[in-house]
């Protein structure tokens, strides 16, 4: 289960547990289904004279692990919807075989002044590879349920 409003005060550091491997397939399946005909994904033969020398992780690809990563401790049945993201960023690319994981801090949390019983909740998603470079760096706002009264602590 993830976490209420409650439980997301500003400053929440949550070191995700699961990590994943992406691989060649999820990448080929992801930017095909995508409609997105990048040879740097697609085609060993002109990423290899790039500077990258071989194939780009689809950044979709790896945003939206960094993101599902953190879904688990934070947001599994707890959420109301996502709002939307201020800024994502690449700084490093991912390649077929990189590792990622995910380390969320709580940047901003409110209670909702529409609707009650939900806050809104900002993350800082970090994404790191397997060699703790960060590769992704995503700020992402979604509104939570708060803690329901006949759960309380």
């Amino acid at each position: 289960m993830g976490s209420w409003f409650e439980e997301l005060p500003v400053g929440t550091v949550v070191h995700h547990a699961i990590t994943r491997t992406l691989t060649e397939t999820d990448n080929v399946l992801l930017t095909t289904l995508s409609m997105n005909p990048q040879p740097l994904h697609l085609d060993h033969e002109f990423a290899a004279r790039s500077e990258f020398k071989r194939p780009l992780m689809n950044s979709m690809m790896t945003i939206a692990t960094v993101v599902g990563l953190a879904v688990p401790e934070l947001t599994l049945g707890t959420t109301v919807a996502n709002l939307g993201f201020g800024s994502i960023e690449f700084p490093k690319p991912m390649f077929a075989g990189d590792t990622l994981h995910v380390v969320t801090e709580v940047t901003k949390a409110r209670l909702s002044s529409s609707r009650p019983g939900v806050g809104i909740v900002e993350f800082r998603h970090d994404g790191y590879n397997q060699h703790d470079e960060l590769v992704c760096r995503a700020f992402r706002s979604a509104m939570m349920h708060c803690r329901p009264a006949d759960e309380a602590e």
